[in-house]
């Protein structure tokens, strides 16, 4: 049998438990043995939840715990997630996790703490929530090069841009509209400022390229300065805006690698991706454009994509999905004014 621990009882903590709950005869045939949660860890107390026999607050508990294998960082953020996962990895537990800042600022030195103790550290979620990206990127097209990778990488921007085309209205009513229906948060700044996408395009960068990019260097724009003026320039060339991330390799040898809103014809596919969803496109020299679509956050879509990845560690817990990262220096990264001007909304 095989022991998960879950660190952090938010959103996708709740996911998590409910997935592993609701499926646990699917789950244990796919991992070929039983796989049971077996504490969660949160500052609060939970006496409405019927997981609360399982919440514990010491970490020690989980990190000298020699049956749990696998842990599941849901916590957030680099701050104590960095500590723990570090001292998970010490340990010998595989870890998993959907934390996407943690990935794109940390991933190098995480996996290759992983590596020093055969274990894996793996975060298929911290990507297109509920979309199954990263592991085709790596492995079922691993018969490619990749030439290029853009995506609709956040919904609440996209939930944004589709309202204000389809009704013509203003952004900080749209905004609002999001933050009311639970899409934004109250802070919406990594999301309409393009962060939350920058992350995300830097970790397929990393995939695609074998290059990480640290944040800085990589230009973002997000969509406040989007104006009507814009939306109504799009209608009348037969366009949508979109924000997109985007890499690709230019013919110098650097990498191209940014966030913008991005002017689409309506006969791309990406331009029909709407309201919270995601899609990212990945081009390689041998299968050409592949879309993977589907919805980019939420409770048990993501939570979906952390389980699979957990199974993924039962299943090999003896050993390791390498994965092979380098730090990328500032002249491997293309400067802006080399990328095309006529993609971007002005």
């Amino acid at each position: 049998m095989a022991k998960v621990a879950v660190l952090g009882f938010g959103t996708v903590g709740t996911g998590v438990a409910d997935v592993l709950s609701m499926n646990k005869k699917q789950i244990s045939g796919k991992a070929n043995q039983e796989v049971e949660l077996k504490y969660i860890l949160d500052t609060r107390e939970f006496p409405e939840s019927c997981y609360n026999h399982l919440v514990i607050h010491d970490f020690a508990l989980i990190e000298n715990d020699a049956q749990v294998s696998v842990v599941v960082e849901c916590i957030g953020g680099c701050g104590v997630a960095l500590e723990f996962v570090r001292r998970c990895l010490k340990a010998g537990k595989h870890v998993v996790t959907s934390n996407k800042a943690l990935v794109a600022t940390h991933g190098l030195e995480l996996m290759d703490l992983a590596k020093t103790h055969n274990v894996n550290f793996l975060f298929e979620a911290s990507v297109g929530g509920g979309i199954p990206v990263l592991r085709p990127l790596m492995f079922c097209l691993a018969g490619n090069e990749i030439e290029e990778i853009c995506g609709i990488l956040n919904g609440t921007t996209n939930y944004i841009l589709t309202k204000m085309s389809q009704e013509n209205l203003a952004f900080a009513d749209v905004l609002k509209d999001a933050q009311d229906k639970g899409y934004a948060e109250a802070d919406p700044t990594a999301d309409v400022e393009g962060i939350d996408a920058c992350r995300k395009i830097i970790i397929l960068a990393a995939l695609a390229f074998g290059k990480l990019v640290s944040a800085d260097l990589v230009y973002t724009c997000g969509i406040t300065g989007i104006t009507d003026g814009d939306m109504a320039f799009a209608k009348k060339s037969n366009m949508e805006i979109k924000l997109f991330g985007r890499c690709y390799v230019c013919e110098d040898g650097k990498l191209a690698i940014f966030v913008s809103p991005h002017f689409v014809a309506k006969s791309m596919q990406l331009a029909g991706v709407n309201d919270v969803f995601n899609a990212i496109t990945i081009r390689g020299n041998a299968v050409g454009e592949c879309m993977f679509y589907g919805p980019g956050a939420g409770k048990l879509p993501t939570a979906s994509a952390v389980v699979g990845d957990v199974v993924d560690c039962v299943l090999h817990s003896d050993n390791r999905r390498d994965i092979v990262w380098t730090a990328c220096g500032e002249n491997a990264v293309a400067d802006f004014q080399s990328i095309p001007q006529v993609w971007f909304v002005r």
